[in-house]
Protein backbone atom coordinates (compact mmCIF):
# COMPACT_ATOMS: atom_id res chain seq x y z
CA UNK A 1 0.00 0.00 0.00
CA UNK A 2 2.87 2.45 0.86
CA UNK A 3 3.93 1.92 -2.91
CA UNK A 4 0.69 2.75 -4.28
CA UNK A 5 0.46 6.12 -1.78
CA UNK A 6 4.25 7.36 -3.47
CA UNK A 7 2.67 6.52 -6.53
CA UNK A 8 -0.63 8.58 -6.03
CA UNK A 9 1.60 11.20 -5.02
CA UNK A 10 3.87 11.31 -8.35
CA UNK A 11 0.73 11.12 -10.44
CA UNK A 12 -0.80 14.24 -8.67
CA UNK A 13 1.93 16.37 -9.23
CA UNK A 14 2.20 15.49 -12.73
CA UNK A 15 -1.41 15.98 -13.15
CA UNK A 16 -1.02 19.72 -11.12
CA UNK A 17 1.87 20.45 -13.76
CA UNK A 18 0.02 19.37 -16.86
CA UNK A 19 -2.94 21.13 -16.06
CA UNK A 20 -0.91 24.16 -15.32
CA UNK A 21 0.83 23.72 -17.96
CA UNK A 22 -1.89 23.81 -21.08
CA UNK A 23 -3.77 26.30 -19.36
CA UNK A 24 -3.59 29.67 -21.34
CA UNK A 25 -1.80 32.11 -19.71
CA UNK A 26 -3.91 34.80 -21.40
CA UNK A 27 -6.68 36.09 -19.54
CA UNK A 28 -10.16 36.20 -21.04
CA UNK A 29 -9.35 32.62 -23.05
CA UNK A 30 -12.37 31.47 -24.83
CA UNK A 31 -13.27 28.75 -27.46
CA UNK A 32 -15.23 31.17 -30.14
CA UNK A 33 -16.86 28.68 -32.79
CA UNK A 34 -19.21 31.59 -33.65
CA UNK A 35 -16.31 33.74 -34.91
CA UNK A 36 -17.41 34.64 -38.80
CA UNK A 37 -13.97 36.14 -38.90
CA UNK A 38 -10.40 35.25 -39.39
CA UNK A 39 -10.23 31.35 -37.22
CA UNK A 40 -9.38 32.08 -33.44
CA UNK A 41 -8.07 29.67 -32.14
CA UNK A 42 -6.51 31.12 -28.35
CA UNK A 43 -8.14 28.09 -26.93
CA UNK A 44 -4.96 26.40 -28.17
CA UNK A 45 -2.96 29.08 -26.00
CA UNK A 46 0.51 28.84 -26.87
CA UNK A 47 0.29 25.80 -28.98
CA UNK A 48 1.76 25.55 -32.44
CA UNK A 49 -0.44 25.45 -35.34
CA UNK A 50 -0.30 24.02 -38.80
CA UNK A 51 -0.15 25.78 -42.15
CA UNK A 52 -3.32 24.10 -42.66
CA UNK A 53 -4.84 25.13 -39.33
CA UNK A 54 -3.71 29.10 -39.48
CA UNK A 55 -2.42 29.39 -43.12
CA UNK A 56 0.56 31.53 -43.04
CA UNK A 57 3.73 32.04 -45.72
CA UNK A 58 5.05 29.05 -48.58
CA UNK A 59 8.36 30.23 -50.03
CA UNK A 60 10.26 28.54 -52.59
CA UNK A 61 13.48 28.95 -53.10
CA UNK A 62 15.88 28.03 -56.22
CA UNK A 63 19.11 28.00 -56.38
CA UNK A 64 21.28 30.18 -58.60
CA UNK A 65 24.26 28.51 -59.09
CA UNK A 66 24.84 24.94 -61.35
CA UNK A 67 23.70 22.18 -59.21
CA UNK A 68 27.03 20.42 -60.55
CA UNK A 69 28.70 22.81 -58.39
CA UNK A 70 27.58 21.42 -55.15
CA UNK A 71 26.57 18.18 -53.91
CA UNK A 72 23.34 17.20 -51.97
CA UNK A 73 25.07 17.35 -48.73
CA UNK A 74 25.60 21.81 -49.67
CA UNK A 75 21.74 21.84 -50.14
CA UNK A 76 20.97 19.89 -47.08
CA UNK A 77 23.28 22.47 -45.23
CA UNK A 78 21.72 25.22 -47.02
CA UNK A 79 18.35 24.34 -45.69
CA UNK A 80 19.63 23.85 -42.03
CA UNK A 81 20.84 27.67 -42.42
CA UNK A 82 17.85 28.99 -43.23
CA UNK A 83 16.04 27.10 -40.71
CA UNK A 84 18.24 28.69 -38.14
CA UNK A 85 17.55 31.66 -39.35
CA UNK A 86 13.79 31.35 -39.64
CA UNK A 87 13.53 29.95 -35.88
CA UNK A 88 15.99 32.86 -34.43
CA UNK A 89 13.07 35.14 -36.15
CA UNK A 90 10.44 33.86 -33.98
CA UNK A 91 9.17 31.79 -36.66
CA UNK A 92 9.50 28.67 -35.06
CA UNK A 93 7.69 25.17 -36.01
CA UNK A 94 8.49 26.32 -39.87
CA UNK A 95 8.75 23.56 -42.27
CA UNK A 96 12.12 23.75 -44.24
CA UNK A 97 12.51 20.84 -46.59
CA UNK A 98 14.91 20.16 -50.11
CA UNK A 99 12.69 19.02 -53.02
CA UNK A 100 14.90 17.98 -55.55
CA UNK A 101 18.30 19.32 -56.21
CA UNK A 102 17.48 22.62 -56.86
CA UNK A 103 14.83 23.83 -54.36
CA UNK A 104 13.87 24.25 -51.10
CA UNK A 105 10.75 25.09 -49.86
CA UNK A 106 9.74 27.12 -46.55
CA UNK A 107 6.48 26.84 -44.95
CA UNK A 108 6.24 29.24 -42.39
CA UNK A 109 2.87 29.08 -40.19
CA UNK A 110 1.26 32.20 -38.81
CA UNK A 111 3.96 34.56 -40.31
CA UNK A 112 2.26 37.69 -41.51
CA UNK A 113 5.62 39.66 -42.29
CA UNK A 114 5.90 38.21 -45.66
CA UNK A 115 8.68 40.85 -47.15
CA UNK A 116 11.10 40.41 -43.61
CA UNK A 117 10.66 36.50 -43.40
CA UNK A 118 11.71 36.34 -47.24
CA UNK A 119 14.84 39.05 -47.28
CA UNK A 120 16.00 37.03 -43.92
CA UNK A 121 15.87 33.70 -45.82
CA UNK A 122 17.08 34.76 -49.11
CA UNK A 123 20.34 36.76 -47.71
CA UNK A 124 23.48 34.86 -48.29
CA UNK A 125 25.02 36.80 -45.68
CA UNK A 126 28.89 36.04 -47.02
CA UNK A 127 30.44 38.42 -45.17
CA UNK A 128 34.43 39.04 -46.10
CA UNK A 129 37.26 40.75 -44.40
CA UNK A 130 38.86 42.34 -47.95
CA UNK A 131 42.50 42.75 -47.95
CA UNK A 132 42.41 46.92 -49.13
CA UNK A 133 46.11 47.25 -49.03
CA UNK A 134 47.81 50.94 -50.52
CA UNK A 135 43.52 52.23 -51.04
CA UNK A 136 43.50 55.70 -50.31
CA UNK A 137 40.91 57.78 -48.07
CA UNK A 138 39.97 59.01 -51.76
CA UNK A 139 38.97 55.59 -52.93
CA UNK A 140 38.14 54.20 -50.00
CA UNK A 141 35.12 56.82 -49.90
CA UNK A 142 34.46 56.27 -53.10
CA UNK A 143 33.74 52.27 -52.74
CA UNK A 144 31.84 52.60 -49.38
CA UNK A 145 28.42 51.70 -49.84
CA UNK A 146 29.30 50.18 -53.40
CA UNK A 147 29.15 45.98 -54.77
CA UNK A 148 32.75 45.18 -55.18
CA UNK A 149 34.25 42.25 -56.60
CA UNK A 150 36.58 39.60 -54.33
CA UNK A 151 38.07 36.55 -54.83
CA UNK A 152 35.71 34.83 -52.41
CA UNK A 153 32.59 35.47 -54.43
CA UNK A 154 34.55 34.50 -57.96
CA UNK A 155 35.51 31.23 -55.87
CA UNK A 156 31.62 30.72 -54.40
CA UNK A 157 30.42 31.65 -58.29
CA UNK A 158 28.30 34.50 -56.55
CA UNK A 159 29.52 36.85 -59.88
CA UNK A 160 30.84 36.86 -63.21
CA UNK A 161 33.62 38.87 -62.88
CA UNK A 162 33.98 38.95 -67.14
CA UNK A 163 30.31 40.73 -66.65
CA UNK A 164 29.72 42.02 -63.07
CA UNK A 165 29.29 45.73 -63.04
CA UNK A 166 31.00 45.86 -59.65
CA UNK A 167 34.12 47.47 -58.94
CA UNK A 168 37.48 46.26 -59.13
CA UNK A 169 40.82 47.37 -57.00
CA UNK A 170 41.64 50.29 -58.65
CA UNK A 171 45.57 49.70 -58.52
CA UNK A 172 45.84 46.49 -60.03
CA UNK A 173 42.53 45.88 -61.77
CA UNK A 174 41.81 42.91 -60.44
CA UNK A 175 39.36 41.87 -58.06
CA UNK A 176 39.90 42.60 -54.03
CA UNK A 177 41.93 39.51 -51.93
CA UNK A 178 39.72 37.77 -49.76
CA UNK A 179 41.88 37.32 -46.60
CA UNK A 180 38.75 35.41 -44.73
CA UNK A 181 35.20 35.11 -44.30
CA UNK A 182 32.03 35.12 -41.96
CA UNK A 183 32.60 30.91 -41.96
CA UNK A 184 35.11 31.70 -39.46
CA UNK A 185 32.70 33.82 -37.29
CA UNK A 186 32.21 32.45 -33.71
CA UNK A 187 29.32 34.81 -32.73
CA UNK A 188 28.17 38.61 -33.99
CA UNK A 189 25.49 40.50 -31.67
CA UNK A 190 23.77 43.81 -32.08
CA UNK A 191 24.45 46.57 -29.56
CA UNK A 192 24.50 50.32 -29.52
CA UNK A 193 27.44 52.33 -28.04
CA UNK A 194 30.01 54.97 -28.55
CA UNK A 195 33.01 53.59 -30.96
CA UNK A 196 36.13 54.95 -31.37
CA UNK A 197 35.20 55.45 -35.44
CA UNK A 198 33.17 58.48 -34.89
CA UNK A 199 33.02 59.02 -31.40
CA UNK A 200 29.57 59.00 -30.55
CA UNK A 201 26.60 56.44 -30.04
CA UNK A 202 25.75 54.26 -32.64
CA UNK A 203 24.54 50.49 -33.26
CA UNK A 204 27.34 48.19 -34.97
CA UNK A 205 28.08 44.26 -34.38
CA UNK A 206 30.51 43.29 -32.37
CA UNK A 207 32.13 39.71 -33.67
CA UNK A 208 33.61 36.85 -32.42
CA UNK A 209 36.53 35.08 -34.40
CA UNK A 210 35.95 31.09 -34.01
CA UNK A 211 38.63 29.45 -32.21
CA UNK A 212 40.20 27.08 -35.23
CA UNK A 213 39.81 30.46 -37.47
CA UNK A 214 41.68 33.00 -34.40
CA UNK A 215 45.67 32.19 -35.90
CA UNK A 216 44.88 32.55 -39.39
CA UNK A 217 42.62 36.00 -38.30
CA UNK A 218 45.58 36.79 -36.91
CA UNK A 219 48.22 36.32 -39.18
CA UNK A 220 45.68 38.28 -41.44
CA UNK A 221 45.37 41.34 -39.28
CA UNK A 222 49.02 41.29 -38.21
CA UNK A 223 50.16 41.53 -41.66
CA UNK A 224 48.03 44.72 -42.55
CA UNK A 225 48.86 46.76 -39.57
CA UNK A 226 48.34 50.82 -40.72
CA UNK A 227 46.42 49.59 -43.86
CA UNK A 228 42.81 49.41 -44.43
CA UNK A 229 41.04 46.08 -44.49
CA UNK A 230 37.61 46.51 -45.86
CA UNK A 231 34.65 44.76 -44.30
CA UNK A 232 32.92 43.25 -47.10
CA UNK A 233 28.85 41.95 -47.12
CA UNK A 234 26.85 40.29 -49.76
CA UNK A 235 29.51 42.06 -52.06
CA UNK A 236 28.85 45.88 -50.78
CA UNK A 237 31.44 47.69 -48.87
CA UNK A 238 30.38 48.76 -45.19
CA UNK A 239 33.89 50.27 -43.97
CA UNK A 240 37.51 50.47 -44.04
CA UNK A 241 39.04 51.25 -41.24
CA UNK A 242 42.40 51.20 -40.84
CA UNK A 243 43.85 48.23 -38.65
CA UNK A 244 45.57 49.42 -35.39
CA UNK A 245 47.09 46.35 -34.24
CA UNK A 246 46.80 42.99 -34.66
CA UNK A 247 43.10 41.56 -33.72
CA UNK A 248 42.82 37.82 -33.47
CA UNK A 249 39.58 36.71 -31.34
CA UNK A 250 37.08 39.50 -32.60
CA UNK A 251 36.45 43.22 -33.52
CA UNK A 252 33.32 45.30 -34.23
CA UNK A 253 31.39 46.10 -37.56
CA UNK A 254 30.26 49.80 -37.84
CA UNK A 255 28.24 51.78 -40.81
CA UNK A 256 25.44 53.78 -40.91
CA UNK A 257 22.49 50.67 -39.64
CA UNK A 258 18.89 51.57 -37.84
CA UNK A 259 17.87 49.04 -35.31
CA UNK A 260 16.27 46.92 -37.41
CA UNK A 261 19.15 46.83 -39.84
CA UNK A 262 21.54 45.73 -37.28
CA UNK A 263 19.46 43.09 -35.63
CA UNK A 264 18.82 41.18 -39.28
CA UNK A 265 22.26 41.87 -39.95
CA UNK A 266 23.47 39.76 -36.52
CA UNK A 267 20.89 37.61 -37.40
CA UNK A 268 22.14 36.80 -40.14
CA UNK A 269 25.76 36.18 -39.28
CA UNK A 270 25.21 34.32 -36.37
CA UNK A 271 23.25 32.07 -38.75
CA UNK A 272 26.08 31.48 -41.11
CA UNK A 273 26.78 32.15 -45.02
CA UNK A 274 24.39 30.00 -47.20
CA UNK A 275 26.70 27.57 -49.00
CA UNK A 276 24.66 28.06 -52.10
CA UNK A 277 22.43 31.35 -53.07
CA UNK A 278 19.61 31.41 -53.77
CA UNK A 279 16.31 33.24 -54.86
CA UNK A 280 12.74 33.07 -54.33
CA UNK A 281 11.00 31.62 -56.75
CA UNK A 282 7.53 31.91 -55.09
CA UNK A 283 6.25 33.23 -51.96
CA UNK A 284 2.68 32.56 -51.30
CA UNK A 285 0.34 33.64 -48.47
CA UNK A 286 -1.65 30.39 -47.54
CA UNK A 287 -4.96 30.34 -45.93
CA UNK A 288 -6.06 27.62 -43.45
CA UNK A 289 -6.21 24.96 -46.14
CA UNK A 290 -8.24 22.81 -44.30
CA UNK A 291 -10.67 25.86 -42.87
CA UNK A 292 -12.21 26.19 -39.28
CA UNK A 293 -15.35 23.96 -39.87
CA UNK A 294 -13.16 20.88 -40.12
CA UNK A 295 -10.85 21.87 -37.00
CA UNK A 296 -14.35 22.81 -35.22
CA UNK A 297 -16.13 19.23 -36.29
CA UNK A 298 -12.86 17.04 -35.41
CA UNK A 299 -12.39 19.06 -31.67
CA UNK A 300 -16.30 18.14 -31.49
CA UNK A 301 -15.82 14.55 -32.40
CA UNK A 302 -12.62 14.10 -30.01
CA UNK A 303 -14.31 15.26 -27.08
CA UNK A 304 -17.26 13.54 -27.68
CA UNK A 305 -15.56 10.34 -28.55
CA UNK A 306 -13.73 11.01 -25.12
CA UNK A 307 -17.36 11.20 -23.03
CA UNK A 308 -18.27 8.10 -25.07
CA UNK A 309 -15.61 6.21 -24.22
CA UNK A 310 -15.40 7.71 -20.74
CA UNK A 311 -19.31 6.23 -20.08
CA UNK A 312 -18.21 2.90 -21.63
CA UNK A 313 -15.70 2.42 -19.28
CA UNK A 314 -18.02 2.78 -16.23
CA UNK A 315 -21.16 1.16 -17.64
CA UNK A 316 -19.07 -1.80 -18.48
CA UNK A 317 -16.67 -2.33 -15.70
CA UNK A 318 -18.50 -0.46 -13.47
CA UNK A 319 -15.34 0.24 -10.40
CA UNK A 320 -12.28 -0.63 -12.43
CA UNK A 321 -14.09 1.81 -14.89
CA UNK A 322 -13.54 4.47 -12.18
CA UNK A 323 -9.77 3.61 -12.10
CA UNK A 324 -9.56 3.79 -16.28
CA UNK A 325 -11.42 6.68 -16.74
CA UNK A 326 -8.99 8.51 -14.05
CA UNK A 327 -5.67 6.98 -15.37
CA UNK A 328 -7.68 8.35 -19.20
CA UNK A 329 -7.87 12.13 -17.82
CA UNK A 330 -4.49 11.72 -16.86
CA UNK A 331 -2.92 10.91 -20.29
CA UNK A 332 -4.76 13.17 -21.85
CA UNK A 333 -3.43 15.91 -19.58
CA UNK A 334 0.05 14.52 -19.98
CA UNK A 335 0.00 14.14 -23.48
CA UNK A 336 -1.08 17.92 -24.15
CA UNK A 337 1.66 19.22 -21.26
CA UNK A 338 4.01 17.44 -23.96
CA UNK A 339 2.73 18.81 -27.09
CA UNK A 340 3.75 22.36 -25.31
CA UNK A 341 7.17 21.21 -23.82
CA UNK A 342 8.48 19.33 -27.11
CA UNK A 343 6.78 21.87 -28.80
CA UNK A 344 4.51 19.75 -31.20
CA UNK A 345 2.81 21.49 -34.19
CA UNK A 346 -0.63 20.12 -34.23
CA UNK A 347 -1.83 19.79 -37.71
CA UNK A 348 -5.18 18.14 -38.43
CA UNK A 349 -3.83 15.03 -38.79
CA UNK A 350 -1.61 15.23 -35.78
CA UNK A 351 -4.63 16.03 -33.67
CA UNK A 352 -5.99 12.58 -35.08
CA UNK A 353 -3.26 10.93 -34.03
CA UNK A 354 -3.81 12.33 -30.35
CA UNK A 355 -7.48 10.94 -30.72
CA UNK A 356 -6.31 7.12 -31.96
CA UNK A 357 -4.16 7.13 -28.75
CA UNK A 358 -6.91 7.57 -27.02
CA UNK A 359 -8.44 4.56 -28.22
CA UNK A 360 -4.69 3.16 -27.62
CA UNK A 361 -5.09 4.05 -24.02
CA UNK A 362 -8.70 2.70 -23.35
CA UNK A 363 -7.33 -1.08 -25.01
CA UNK A 364 -4.56 -1.28 -22.34
CA UNK A 365 -7.46 -1.38 -19.73
CA UNK A 366 -9.79 -3.47 -21.48
CA UNK A 367 -6.82 -6.20 -21.48
CA UNK A 368 -6.51 -5.63 -17.86
CA UNK A 369 -9.82 -5.74 -16.64
CA UNK A 370 -10.85 -8.94 -19.05
CA UNK A 371 -8.05 -10.41 -17.28
CA UNK A 372 -8.82 -10.06 -13.80
CA UNK A 373 -12.18 -11.16 -14.99
CA UNK A 374 -10.95 -14.40 -15.73
CA UNK A 375 -8.48 -14.48 -12.37
CA UNK A 376 -11.89 -14.02 -10.70
CA UNK A 377 -14.57 -16.72 -12.27
CA UNK A 378 -11.08 -18.88 -11.84
CA UNK A 379 -12.29 -18.49 -7.74
CA UNK A 380 -9.23 -16.39 -7.13
CA UNK A 381 -9.03 -13.48 -3.91
CA UNK A 382 -9.47 -9.85 -5.40
CA UNK A 383 -5.76 -9.05 -4.58
CA UNK A 384 -4.08 -12.43 -6.53
CA UNK A 385 -6.93 -11.72 -9.22
CA UNK A 386 -5.68 -7.94 -9.70
CA UNK A 387 -1.91 -9.21 -9.22
CA UNK A 388 -2.69 -11.56 -11.91
CA UNK A 389 -4.51 -9.37 -14.04
CA UNK A 390 -2.02 -6.58 -14.35
CA UNK A 391 0.88 -8.59 -14.58
CA UNK A 392 -0.14 -10.81 -17.52
CA UNK A 393 -1.54 -8.18 -19.25
CA UNK A 394 1.78 -5.93 -19.52
CA UNK A 395 3.59 -7.98 -22.05
CA UNK A 396 0.74 -8.16 -24.59
CA UNK A 397 0.04 -4.47 -24.11
CA UNK A 398 3.95 -3.49 -23.88
CA UNK A 399 4.60 -5.77 -27.18
CA UNK A 400 1.04 -4.30 -29.00
CA UNK A 401 2.50 -0.52 -28.30
CA UNK A 402 5.93 -1.10 -28.79
CA UNK A 403 5.09 -2.64 -32.30
CA UNK A 404 3.08 0.22 -33.14
CA UNK A 405 5.59 2.86 -32.61
CA UNK A 406 7.94 0.93 -34.52
CA UNK A 407 5.31 1.56 -37.25
CA UNK A 408 5.18 5.55 -36.25
CA UNK A 409 8.88 5.73 -36.58
CA UNK A 410 9.01 4.55 -40.03
CA UNK A 411 6.07 7.17 -40.68
CA UNK A 412 8.17 9.69 -39.22
CA UNK A 413 10.86 9.31 -41.60
CA UNK A 414 8.96 8.83 -44.66
CA UNK A 415 7.34 12.16 -43.11
CA UNK A 416 11.09 13.47 -43.77
CA UNK A 417 11.02 13.29 -47.54
CA UNK A 418 9.51 16.30 -49.56
CA UNK A 419 5.88 16.37 -49.90
CA UNK A 420 5.18 14.20 -47.19
CA UNK A 421 5.71 16.02 -44.36
CA UNK A 422 2.09 16.29 -43.52
CA UNK A 423 2.73 12.11 -41.82
CA UNK A 424 4.96 13.58 -39.55
CA UNK A 425 2.75 14.89 -37.37
CA UNK A 426 0.34 12.54 -37.16
CA UNK A 427 3.19 9.80 -36.08
CA UNK A 428 4.67 11.84 -33.41
CA UNK A 429 1.57 12.28 -31.57
CA UNK A 430 0.44 8.69 -32.05
CA UNK A 431 3.99 7.59 -30.92
CA UNK A 432 3.75 9.80 -27.97
CA UNK A 433 0.32 8.84 -26.47
CA UNK A 434 1.92 5.75 -27.26
CA UNK A 435 4.85 5.60 -25.23
CA UNK A 436 2.51 7.26 -22.40
CA UNK A 437 0.03 4.89 -22.50
CA UNK A 438 2.40 2.64 -20.96
CA UNK A 439 2.42 4.65 -18.12
CA UNK A 440 -0.99 5.39 -17.55
CA UNK A 441 -2.46 2.07 -18.68
CA UNK A 442 -0.50 0.47 -16.10
CA UNK A 443 0.82 2.30 -13.61
CA UNK A 444 -2.28 5.21 -12.95
CA UNK A 445 -4.87 2.17 -13.72
CA UNK A 446 -3.08 -0.04 -10.61
CA UNK A 447 -2.72 2.84 -8.26
CA UNK A 448 -6.04 4.05 -8.48
CA UNK A 449 -7.75 0.49 -8.80
CA UNK A 450 -6.07 -0.68 -5.65
CA UNK A 451 -6.68 2.18 -3.69
CA UNK A 452 -10.65 1.70 -4.48
CA UNK A 453 -10.15 -2.25 -3.49
CA UNK A 454 -8.07 -1.43 -0.04
CA UNK A 455 -10.65 1.21 0.73
CA UNK A 456 -13.98 -1.05 -0.41
CA UNK A 457 -12.82 -4.87 -0.14
CA UNK A 458 -15.25 -5.99 1.61
CA UNK A 459 -18.28 -4.44 -0.44
CA UNK A 460 -16.24 -5.24 -3.85
CA UNK A 461 -15.57 -9.71 -2.63
CA UNK A 462 -19.56 -9.85 -2.08
CA UNK A 463 -20.50 -7.83 -5.43
CA UNK A 464 -18.42 -9.05 -7.69
CA UNK A 465 -20.62 -7.38 -10.35
CA UNK A 466 -18.69 -4.20 -9.01
CA UNK A 467 -15.73 -5.30 -10.91
CA UNK A 468 -17.75 -6.23 -14.10
CA UNK A 469 -17.98 -9.75 -13.62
Amino acid sequence: MTTHIRWLIVIILLSVFSAWMIIPKEENIVLDFNNDDEPEFTFLGEQPLGLDLVGGLRVLLQTTVDPSTYSSEDLQETANNVSRRVNALGLAEATIQTQGIQRILVELPGETDRQRAIDTIQQTALLEFVDFTGMTLTDIQRLEGQRIITTAQIELGLTDPANSTAQRNPLTGQPFGTGLTGECLGAASAQYGQTSQIGGNEWFISFEVASECVSQFADFTGSMVGQPMALVLDGVVLSAPTVQSQLSTGGIITGQFTEDEIQQLALQLRSGALRIPLQVESAVEVGATLGQQFLEDTIRAGVLGAIVVFLFMLIYYRVPGISADIALFVFILLNLALFKLLPVTLTLPAITGFLISIGTAVDGNVLIFERIKEEIRAGKDLNSALNDGFDRAWQSIRDSNISTIIICGILFLFGQTPGASIVSGFAVTLAIGLILNLFTAVTVTRTFLYLIAAISRKQLTENQWLLGV
